[in-house]
């Protein structure tokens, strides 16, 4: 199986180590009233994934030379909206997946109205962990931009009006364009959030460097859907922790049934290579983000 090369797998175990803290801190314990809701949050969230989107944060704010207890929280909660928004898309009214992350989805080990509470518990504790608190050197306006960032990444603007598209699609033939403005929504606001939510954590940054950012991730968020879609015709459960072929199942439209399996490859690597354009002017501070773009396109879950 693909896995990172040495020197981004130790940047991704430090912010995965960081984070599994920041998630033992902010999320109630297991027996804490109500105790089924907070053990079915703590189901969902912890000891597993690929933790991209926070790891980004860490990414992005490495990049700009911000430090690491800054970007803890911002990790924190959009690694929160990410496990709601998992526990939503399994559930029988969305696309109604059994398997994710290896273990029965949420709504399988707690029951529907459990998952679909702690779905919601999620996404209002990343906003209380945004929002709380004082961080040095992170200022209310800059804390107030990252609140606006990640919000207007999860609503109808961003993560849930792409899956509302996806929704609708069903069952019809997408063209090209209205495939990628779905996933521009749908995975990539999320992605764009993360690094740019990390960049705003650096004391020095420049509108111009986060909107060369926010580029390199629009890039590999369509990267990370295309190798998605590559991956749920080619994979296997036991490498994705998920159950392949849903797509062709619920009538959805991906790339490799629009355009080939061939010209899907060809087009995460132009992709790759957009966004690599887009750090041409950054130091090797940027390694952590160059090494993840060429991770999205060539990882095997």
């Amino acid at each position: 199986m693909k896995i990172p090369d040495a020197a981004l797998a130790a940047f991704m175990a430090q912010c995965q180590e960081r984070l599994e803290h920041s998630f033992d801190a902010w999320l109630p314990a297991a027996r804490t009233h109500p105790a089924t809701l907070h053990e079915a949050m703590r189901y969902t969230v912890m000891g597993g994934g690929k933790r991209i989107r926070p790891v980004l944060v860490y990414a992005g704010g490495h990049a700009l030379g911000a430090e690491k207890k800054a970007l803890d929280r911002p990790a924190c909660a959009i690694e929160l909206i990410h496990a709601y928004s998992l526990i939503h898309d399994d559930l029988p009214a969305m696309d109604d997946d059994d398997l994710r992350r290896g273990k029965p989805s949420c709504h399988r080990a707690f029951g529907e109205a459990t998952a679909i509470l702690a779905g919601d518990a999620l996404q209002s504790l990343a906003f209380q962990v945004l929002s709380s608190g004082l961080v040095d050197g992170i200022s209310e306006s800059t804390r107030l931009r990252m609140v606006k960032t990640l919000a207007l990444a999860s609503g109808s603007r961003g993560m849930a009006g792409g899956q509302a598209i996806d929704l609708s699609a069903t069952g019809q033939t997408l063209n090209i364009a209205e495939l990628e403005d779905m996933h521009i929504h749908k995975t990539g606001a999320l992605i764009r959030a993360g690094v740019v939510m990390g960049a705003l954590c650096s004391k020095t940054a420049e509108q111009s460097d986060i909107d060369k950012l926010d580029h390199y991730a629009k890039c590999i968020g369509l990267a990370f859907q295309i190798r998605d879609d590559i991956l749920d015709v080619e994979g296997e459960a036991k490498t994705l922790g998920k159950n392949p072929g849903m797509d062709q199942a619920n009538e959805k439209s991906t790339y490799p049934a629009l355009i080939g399996m061939a010209a899907a490859r060809q087009r995460a690597i132009e992709l790759h290579d957009e966004a690599m354009e887009s750090l041409s002017g950054f130091s090797d501070s940027a390694d952590p983000l160059r090494r993840i773009s060429s991770y999205i396109i060539e990882r095997e879950r």
